[in-house]
């Protein structure tokens, strides 16, 4: 009888990531800062029409959405790469820059992928954590965290799921000490901040900048996302990309989701409107909350996080427990009014406040 494969030593160390992601469909979902209320309508045009047999059954094309993607980013179409989500762009600079040993620097807590595919090949997470309860950004403790075994940095800004950002300046500050190394901006919330390190470019060899359509474009079922870069960077990102690593109709509705620029802002509006209007009511309740410049609110709930969470889920309504990581928090996702009324209806019935 032969013996099972051995896998790789940095696998067989990872702990899994299993997201809750199953049933959540009759739900509100306020969980996964996904556009609740859904993708423009130029999308589901695109996957009405596009979807014939004979668009189905040839390899995708990319250079056209490349062009695009360039002039929507503002850089050029050798500067930018596409890939199955922000998460296949992650993988695919730490599968470029990043060798078993070599250590990548991580603000901490931040979104889990960056230290999941940091281990996946080989690498090792250096966390650094945010300042005190207010999640201050640790700029300065990133830049000493720099050492001759560190191959990247990556931040997200704004952070998930604390909703910080970074400055310009910061960012600056990081890139000049952090010769040598990748630095990857993951802006998956951009559209709901604004501010872009994409301008640094010129002056900055080492960065690279994520974005995603699984956000504000509500395309998170798609699974595409964007990195730009130099080109120099691009090149050698994309050789150990997939040739065809996004499939034809989530590049078409890509397209079709930037054209339709006015549904974007009009969404985006809204969650700021209800993301203001959900924070003032959490101060009226007495619940203290973290500064957001995302599509979503980190609170704290206290010792029964995990079972008000339970409760709010089984009264249909989902929210992500943060308390494995940051004691008694909780992350709501903030779109439409309508919905960040519900919630905080169900969590005024739910906590007794």
């Amino acid at each position: 009888m032969p013996s099972a494969p051995k896998p790789r030593e940095a696998v067989e160390r990872m702990a899994p990531y299993n997201p809750p992601l199953e049933g959540r469909r009759e739900k509100l979902r306020l969980d996964f800062n996904e556009n609740v209320e859904g993708c423009s309508p130029a999308v589901l045009r695109v996957l009405r029409d596009t979807a014939t047999r004979g668009f189905i059954s040839t390899y995708p094309e990319y250079s056209k959405a490349r062009r695009r993607l360039g002039t929507h980013l503002g850089v050029g179409e050798d500067q930018v790469i596409m890939g199955a989500g922000t998460d296949e762009v992650i993988s695919a600079v730490m599968h470029a820059y990043v060798d078993p040993g070599d250590e990548v620097v991580i603000p901490d807590p931040s979104f889990s992928m960056l230290a999941f595919y940091t281990q996946l090949v080989g690498g090792i997470p250096r966390l650094v954590p945010y300042r005190g309860r207010d999640f201050a950004f640790p700029a300065r403790e990133i830049i000493r965290a720099v050492g001759p075994r560190t191959r990247a940095i990556c931040i997200a800004t704004p952070n998930n799921p604390t909703g910080g950002v970074l400055s310009l300046h910061q960012a600056e500050r990081i890139l000049e000490a952090a010769d040598g190394c990748a630095v990857l901006f993951d802006e998956a919330y951009f559209d709901f901040h604004g501010e872009s390190m994409l301008g640094l470019l010129p002056r900055f060899p080492n960065l690279f900048v994520a974005r995603t359509f699984s956000k504000a474009y509500g395309m998170a079922g798609l699974r595409i996302g964007v990195l730009a870069s130099r080109a120099e960077n691009i090149a050698i990102v994309q050789k150990g990309q997939s040739p065809y690593g996004v499939n034809s109709l989530a590049v078409r509705c890509a397209m079709a989701a930037i054209e339709d620029e006015a549904y974007v802002r009009n969404y985006v509006r809204e969650a700021l409107q209800a993301r203001e209007i959900l924070c003032r009511t959490l101060d009226e309740l007495g619940i203290r909350y973290w500064p957001s410049r995302g599509n979503f609110v980190l609170f704290e709930l206290g010792e029964g996080s995990r079972q008000i969470c339970s409760e709010l889920s089984a009264s249909g309504i989902l929210i992500r427990d943060q308390s494995s990581r940051i004691p008694g928090a909780a992350r709501v996702t903030v779109g439409p009014l309508k919905h960040a009324v519900r919630f905080l209806t169900a969590l005024r019935e739910v906590t007794g406040r």
